[in-house]
């Protein structure tokens, strides 16, 4: 049996950019991808905390320290500059290796910068 577990969470991120006209994805500062153990093309769950709203969209990576988390594409109607959002990824692993997997946290603050992982 396959269980679906959360991969990585990026927790409360702030969207620096939407850009409707821009490649469909979410750019996310590679320092936040690799600390949330995330991967470049990874679907990922983003849940905007201002407007509740919930869509899925891929990883693309921004520049290393940029601090920048943008929106793009269609999904750019749907988070907007300023809005507090939370970014999962998921796995989907067998039984006895749900029961002890440790899935990376990332809190950020201010700039994106990261609190705690």
């Amino acid at each position: 049996m396959q269980i679906t577990v959360m991969k990585g969470r990026v927790h409360r991120a702030t969207v620096t950019e939407a850009d409707l006209h821009s490649e469909g994805s979410v750019s996310i500062d590679r320092e936040l991808l690799d600390a949330a153990g995330f991967l470049i093309n990874e679907r990922v769950e983003i849940y905007n905390m201002e407007t509740g709203t919930h869509f899925s969209t891929y990883v693309i990576a921004a520049p290393r320290g940029s601090g920048s988390v943008d929106v793009n594409g269609a999904a750019a109607r749907l988070a907007l500059p300023g809005d507090k959002i939370t970014i999962v990824a998921y796995a989907s692993l067998d039984e006895a290796e749900a029961k002890v997997f440790s899935p990376r946290v990332v809190v950020v603050g201010r700039e994106n910068r990261i609190l705690r992982d």
